[in-house]
């Protein structure tokens, strides 16, 4: 389990958050429905970089089963939910 973790975190990035806020994203929010086609992907960098790409998010974050997250809403950003095999089990703002 420790080892999986680890890699997960090493391949989506030490922080959280995955991405700043690209180009075109549009800071009022971001539009979840738009990238529930990604729903049972493994979670990469390219799929965080797409689903931030099609909802206009400005920052990703993935949750692991059971992670401890905070509750503060942001309209601008997308949490990618993980499930244990690290794919993509739901997509949504806040």
């Amino acid at each position: 389990m420790k080892i999986r973790l680890v890699a997960a975190m090493l391949i989506l990035g030490i922080s959280g958050c995955a991405a700043a806020p690209g180009p075109d994203t549009d800071m009022r929010g971001c539009d979840a429905a738009r990238a529930q086609s990604l729903v049972g992907r493994p979670a990469s960098s390219a799929v965080a970089a797409e689903a931030q790409r099609l909802t206009g998010a400005g920052f990703v974050r993935w949750l692991q089963p059971g992670q401890i997250v905070t509750m503060e809403y942001r309209a601008d950003r997308l949490n990618l939910v993980l499930d244990g095999q690290n794919r993509i089990e739901a997509i949504r703002c806040g």
